[in-house]
């Protein structure tokens, strides 16, 4: 553990390697958003089809991702994150080369197998690097790397797709230097395992089997289900559907809701200090429901910048508050099963907010998806008014 010594935190190289982590973790699917108008398009495909791009690469982690985080707390974070890494950079390049749907979403379930353990073992690695308050501000650095990559993704994306369909792809091949400059160079400690398994495992269920980290959880998958439902998978072709841009222009606008995700994000030390989590998730879901409910009626494209900063603001407030309180609940030797279960959550949100939503869309229209997404909002907002929920989660405070 590091000590909470006053320092730049932000020039400690080991963080540099996570926010490379970081960076990776999110490039499966903003990076490819852009794009889907045009590949509806050139494969001839269903639009609520095209979630499958998505559900495809995310669901391995549904199923993965725990199990990731077992394995990295009795063998070592390293000995997983290097071949996940390489995984998700084979895989998703050899995407560039297909030109059939099905074996397209093949190669995006083994690009997804390599990415389930990314966004919960860099989340670990902070929490076993850093404590109290600097683990608080770390998280919201590296919520701002994570906001600046979806920013930059999606302009990324849609410029490339300029060129074809396919090129968004070609971005994940720096996964594989990535995964070595993480064996050669990160320096972190390794838990040592004194204990056998069965000994492990229930330590660890003790630890997780308490109603405010379930509810953080909960938060978690309900807070995906938006994000990749209503906002990452169907808000570009609301864009597309109204004011007929380009896939270049799309990406510039939902790079928006990123850029305000991270300036809120890299408040969060500060913010933390006077104010609860508990307080942060909540105006963050209420900046989701607020946003939801613009999008449909706005019908000015200059105005759409309104909803999607609020919603990136939402999101800068609720990711590190959830991820501190998380981090900050477990043992080195139990961390990384504990945040595995936490990124299981994130993955079925992925998985699960294209198909619902998708589903609204069917049964109503595309303004039905954003309605969705205010009516998810909505409930986490109620819950988390009624009762004391989270006032016994380990957080920094």
């Amino acid at each position: 553990m590091i000590s909470g010594i006053k320092r730049k935190l932000y020039l400690d190289p080991n963080l540099h390697l996570i926010f490379g982590i970081t960076a990776i973790a999110v490039m499966g699917v903003a990076n490819l958003t852009p794009a889907f108008p045009k590949i509806i398009s050139e494969l001839q495909i269903a639009p609520s089809a095209i979630g499958l791009l998505i559900t495809a690469f995310t669901l391995p982690g549904v199923i993965l991702t725990p199990v990731m985080g077992v394995l990295a707390d009795r063998w070592g974070r390293k000995k997983i994150l290097l071949p996940s890494l390489l995984l998700f950079g084979i895989a998703g390049t050899a995407c560039f080369w297909v030109r059939n749907y099905d074996l397209l979403l093949l190669l995006r379930v083994f690009q997804g197998i390599g990415g389930a353990a990314l966004g919960s073992l860099n989340l670990t690695l902070i929490g076993d690097l850093y404590r109290d308050r600097e683990r608080a501000t770390v998280m919201g650095y590296n919520a701002s790397v994570l906001s600046i990559a979806t920013a930059c993704y999606p302009v990324m994306g849609g410029a490339l797709t300029l060129l074809g369909w396919n090129y968004p792809f070609l971005m994940t091949i720096v996964a594989i230097p990535i995964g070595i400059l993480i064996l050669l160079y990160l320096k972190n400690p390794e838990p040592v395992q004194a204990v056998k398994m069965k000994k492990y495992l229930l330590h660890t269920i003790a630890l997780i089997n308490n109603k405010n980290i379930w509810l953080l959880y909960s938060i978690s998958l309900f807070t995906f289900i938006i994000l990749y439902g209503s906002y990452l998978t169907y808000l570009p072709l609301l864009l597309a559907r109204n004011f007929d841009i380009s896939s270049f222009g799309i990406g510039i606008l939902m790079s928006s809701y990123s850029l305000l995700n991270a300036v809120s994000s890299s408040q969060i030390g500060k913010l933390i200090a006077r104010y609860s989590e508990k307080s942060l998730i909540k105006w963050s879901f209420l900046f989701f429901m607020v946003s939801m409910l613009m999008i449909p009626i706005i019908h000015n494209i200059y105005l759409m910048l309104l909803p999607t900063c609020l919603f990136g603001m939402g999101m800068g407030l609720a990711m590190p508050s959830l991820n501190n309180l998380l981090t900050g609940s477990a043992p080195l030797e139990n961390r990384a099963a504990f945040m595995s279960l936490n990124g299981m959550m994130l993955r079925l949100g992925q998985t699960l907010g294209p198909l619902l939503i998708g589903l609204c869309f069917i049964l109503g229209d595309l303004n039905a998806a954003f309605w969705a997404g205010a009516g998810i909002a909505l409930v986490v907002l109620l819950v988390l008014n009624t009762g004391k929920y989270l006032s016994t989660a380990n957080g920094s405070r």
